[in-house]
């Protein structure tokens, strides 16, 4: 078979260039959205209206009362970069436009059949433009505009074929808009298919307005299950909302980051994020949250993808630090206060109980030791764990009655100890009703975050390998295990090189070496690589205290006085994180007295 005869190298055509670009800026009908929505903010519009049908693919049109196109300019927006948001490369490292690139609306107009509608402020009239044949006349619209964009991919069948159905794509479609709406509680958003409104956030203003368009879009459940958070680190501000554990869900669906404005998918607020709930998540369920991050345009490059999807920090570290921090604090005070208030704010009270004030019996002090010392010579890690509980002297001497005693201590969060039931759960009393404690998974959080704070730069112990493990390693182990050697030992590990291309594991934590030493290394060297050494070494260490504090907890069937019960709860409203054990599971629930009433048909 003989071999073709090379092809000259031409120019392609403009209309197959302006295709392949719709190729990477439109996948489907929400890429559209997004970028007609983009312009539309730009344009400074405050009401915003989105009329699909058939999902999109017979009809977007995107209407907004912004400040409009001149009719000399519509023309130059259908081509090929042209824009009005940048002129400079200096501008272009310093975006702070939602568009900028010049192509959406000339890849749009390549793949479907598109008109542009649009007036000036000061024009006495509206201008309609073709986008096929160019041609331009006078329209009636008051100022703003809208672009209307029908037969989506009719040019290129093939690719209409990859749509799904109207409903799968009408969900998208919708979800670009949530998007924005979440991020500009100033603009009205209205989505209309097929001549219905199906979704409507109108503008909000003042302080909360940013909360009142998260529960609009999101759901009053997620902001009632959500604490506010920021954090203002060098060049970094977070701010937004953290979903508790409790609301984790089984996809990623309720994860919205935003980096000043614009809705982005970035690997390095991801993993900071799913760091900061590291402790209180259990097994793979997914976090929700909006986080809003305001960083100087030029430390952020927003010029990686077509789509603009995708950004660029300068510093990845300073962010993953500052969003990292700023969920963690969030979530680290005890949410008892709060979660009972919420409880109280919803159940009906009876008048008889609306004055409770909860029997104190003689105050307990909880003494949960926590201490790890280090045997020299050795490094091993000596767990020493007591959990004991003694009354105060001081509170346990008062005299006084216990109406009178009752009377001088405020209302507790997770209210007074009244049962233990079946050696596992305390049966707690509080003004919204009854709490139910797992004291195992409570006390095991309380030791937790106690043991996190004593070994806070300690290393991991490590034991010797007789024989080193050794394997063929990449440039990239090999540079990693060279440059992170005082994080290594931290975690316990020591790995060197034994030739050019190979490394030998020397030392493993006493606590995994009965494990594979080359598929550790191999997986510690690969997160080494990718995120910051302090992060890794402090992920690890937190997972061995994790198991030190579970089995130094107090067991189950192990029967507790009411002062140590009491006291235990004390300590949990006192304790960081003590809404979830260590493994992400509940530590207490709250039963409202209008449940109770539900399961007794009271008031019926």
């Amino acid at each position: 078979m003989t071999a073709a005869a090379p092809r000259p190298i031409r120019e392609l055509p403009d209309e197959l260039i302006s295709q392949i670009a719709a190729g990477e800026v439109v996948e489907r009908p929400a890429s559209v959205v997004r970028e007609l929505l983009d312009n539309a903010l730009d344009a400074g519009a405050t009401q915003i209206t989105v009329r699909l049908a058939a999902g999109g693919v017979r009809l977007i049109a995107v209407e907004d009362d912004g400040a409009g196109i001149a009719p000399h300019e519509m023309p130059v927006a259908l081509r090929r970069h042209a824009t009005s948001k940048i002129a400079s490369l200096a501008e272009l490292e310093a975006v702070g436009t939602m568009g900028f690139r010049g192509e959406a609306l000339a890849a749009v107009n390549s793949i479907a059949e598109l008109s542009l509608l649009s007036r000036t402020a000061g024009e006495g009239g509206a201008w309609l433009l073709d986008g096929g044949t160019g041609e331009l006349r006078a329209a009636a619209r008051n100022a703003g505009t809208t672009v209307e964009v029908r037969e989506l991919f009719f040019s290129v069948p093939a690719r209409r074929k990859f749509l799904k159905s109207d409903a799968t794509e009408l969900a998208h479609c919708i979800e670009a808009v949530r998007r924005h709406a979440l991020a500009r509680p100033d603009v009205d958003f209205a989505i209309w298919h097929e001549g219905k409104l199906i979704e409507q956030w109108r503008a909000q203003a003042g302080a909360d307005a940013l909360d009142r368009r998260v529960a609009d879009v999101l759901g009053d459940d997620f902001l009632a299950q959500s604490v506010a958070l920021e954090l203002r680190a060098g060049p970094v501000h977070v701010t937004g909302r953290a979903g508790v554990p409790d609301i984790a869900r089984s996809r990623a669906d309720h994860q919205f980051a935003y980096v000043n404005g614009r809705f982005v998918r970035d690997k390095v607020i991801v993993h900071a994020a799913r760091a900061a709930y590291e402790d209180v998540l259990h097994g793979q369920r997914q976090p929700a949250y909006v986080l809003h991050i305001a960083i100087d345009p030029a430390r952020v490059d927003v010029n990686v993808h077509p789509t603009k999807i995708e950004v660029r920090f300068r510093d990845g570290r300073e962010v993953h630090q500052a969003v990292r921090h700023a969920i963690e604090n969030a979530l680290a005070a005890p949410r008892a206060a709060l979660l009972a208030e919420s409880a109280l704010t919803t159940a009906a009270i009876p008048s008889e109980v609306s004055n409770f004030k909860p029997f104190v019996p003689p105050a307990p002090v909880l003494q949960a030791q926590a201490a790890i010392h280090f045997e020299a010579g050795t490094g091993h890690v000596v767990q020493e764990l007591q959990a004991l509980w003694q009354p105060n002297p001081t509170t346990a001497a008062a005299a006084a009655p216990a109406a009178t005693q009752a009377e001088a201590e405020p209302d507790w969060p997770l209210g007074r100890a009244v049962a233990q039931l079946h050696g596992i759960y305390i049966l707690a009393e509080n003004r919204a009703g009854l709490i139910v404690v797992d004291m195992h998974a409570a006390h095991e959080r309380i030791v937790y975050e106690r043991l996190k704070q004593q070994l806070d730069q300690a290393r991991i112990a490590s034991q010797p390998l007789l024989i080193p493990a050794t394997f063929a390693a990449t440039p990239t182990e090999v540079a990693t295990a060279e440059g992170a050697t005082a994080a290594l030992q931290q975690l316990g590990l020591e790995i060197t090189p034994f030739s050019p291309k190979t490394l030998a594991v020397r030392a493993v934590p006493t606590s995994l070496a009965a494990g594979d030493a080359v598929e550790l290394a191999r997986s510690v060297l690969a997160e080494l690589a990718q995120h910051e050494a302090a992060t890794v070494v402090q992920r690890a260490q937190h997972e061995l205290l994790a198991t030190m504090a579970c089995h130094g907890a107090v067991r189950a069937n192990r029967r507790l006085t009411l002062d140590e019960m009491n006291a235990l709860l004390r300590q949990m409203e006192a304790t960081e994180r003590s809404d979830q054990c260590n493994h992400g599971r509940p530590t207490w629930r709250q039963l409202s007295l209008r449940e109770l009433d539900g399961l007794f048909l009271r008031g019926r």
